[in-house]
């Protein structure tokens, strides 16, 4: 026997991914329809009161008013948003530019790093003529680093 396939489900459901463009959208649709049911409602009562002929024209009048209403608020959000994603745009910019430069002195650093020891290493890699170690280039080396943990000594234990 065969399985089959439920196509009865609901289409929207399988549409599970996030889209903030979309409830963006949603909320201010939302938002309106809200704000034009307040208005009909309080131009109803309005009515009520007064002859029915005024109310027309007062709807009208107040429809063209909320709608510029509307358009000079959304402009402010635009810019408002345009502004937010500026200086959003502006702080990755910077944090990009801290992390390359911190890359670069890192690779400097590793750089200068290498290139002693691959001095160091051909310095102690020297050989004479009859193939024997070089001792000069070690006993150095030797001087040096004791030099070096006695200074770091001192500073550690006062």
């Amino acid at each position: 026997m065969r399985k089959r396939k439920n196509y009865s489900g609901n289409v929207k459901s399988d549409k599970s991914h996030y889209n903030p463009a979309l409830i963006k959208k949603q909320k201010e649709f939302y938002k309106n329809a809200k704000n034009i049911k307040k208005f009909k409602k309080m131009l109803k009562q309005q009515t009520e009161q007064t002859d029915p002929s005024s109310a027309q024209k007062l709807m009208i009048e107040n429809d063209g008013a909320v709608m510029k209403e509307n358009k000079g608020e959304s402009e402010k959000r635009r810019n408002g948003l345009e502004e937010l994603y500026r200086k959003k745009h502006e702080e990755k910019e910077r944090e990009r530019m801290e992390r390359e430069a911190a890359l670069m002195a890192k690779k400097e650093e590793r750089e200068e790093a290498q290139a002693r020891r691959k001095a160091l290493r051909d310095k102690m890699l020297k050989k004479t003529r009859k193939g024997q170690p070089l001792m000069k280039y070690r006993i150095q080396h030797l001087l040096d680093t004791i030099q070096v943990s006695t200074q770091i000594k001192p500073s550690k234990s006062p």
